[in-house]
């Protein structure tokens, strides 16, 4: 069997390279939002009230359970943690 080699997991799981793109920024989204809440020291339902979700939607967001979370609601949730989200655009390789 041929080894393959991917540049990152997305590309490796995700059927094309815009599916694997957005699941990347989704996942770099979470994991920054997780570490932004994790600072505050906040039990689960205080950050949720500071962030306006419900526990059970952070703690969906917590357990990194990205299939139930849009690019756009993901970069909501970064503003409200109080998170600025640039995007960086560069020429494909």
């Amino acid at each position: 069997m041929k080894r393959q080699s991917f540049s990152s997991v997305w590309d490796a799981l995700e059927r094309n390279s815009a599916e694997a793109a957005n699941m990347s920024m989704r996942s770099s989204l979470m994991i920054a939002i997780e570490q932004q809440v994790k600072s505050w020291k906040l039990t689960q339902v205080e950050a949720a009230q500071r962030l306006g979700l419900s526990q059970p939607r952070l703690n969906d967001l917590l357990r990194g359970r990205i299939t139930h979370f849009s690019l756009d609601t993901l970069i909501n949730i970064a503003r409200d943690a109080g998170l600025t989200v640039r995007l960086d655009i560069s020429q494909a390789a």
